[in-house]
């Protein structure tokens, strides 16, 4: 039997400040959104959030059945946030 230690509850403390930057990425980029009046990049915005938040819930539920297919979407979605969160510096 191995003893993982406290990996499992650092590697989701990860997560969830991935998911806390790019809440307030999402949040910056529909209030942008929202003053130039375009509710489609408010939706894309608070959608893209809630696509990571649900990779990363469904990635804990099944920590135990190895990385599958959560990691790489994940990582995906963030190379993303973080490029949308450089546009949003650079315009503002």
């Amino acid at each position: 039997m191995t003893d993982p230690g406290l990996a499992p509850e650092r590697t989701w403390l990860a997560w969830w400040r991935t998911l806390l930057v790019a809440a307030a990425v999402a949040v910056l980029a529909a209030r942008m959104a929202a003053e130039h009046g375009d509710p489609l990049l408010v939706a894309l915005a608070l959608g893209g959030w809630t696509a990571l938040f649900v990779v990363a819930y469904r990635r804990h539920r099944s920590r135990r059945a190895g990385p599958g297919r959560a990691l790489p979407l994940f990582a995906l979605f963030t190379v993303g946030y973080a490029a949308l969160g450089t546009l949003l510096v650079l315009i503002r």
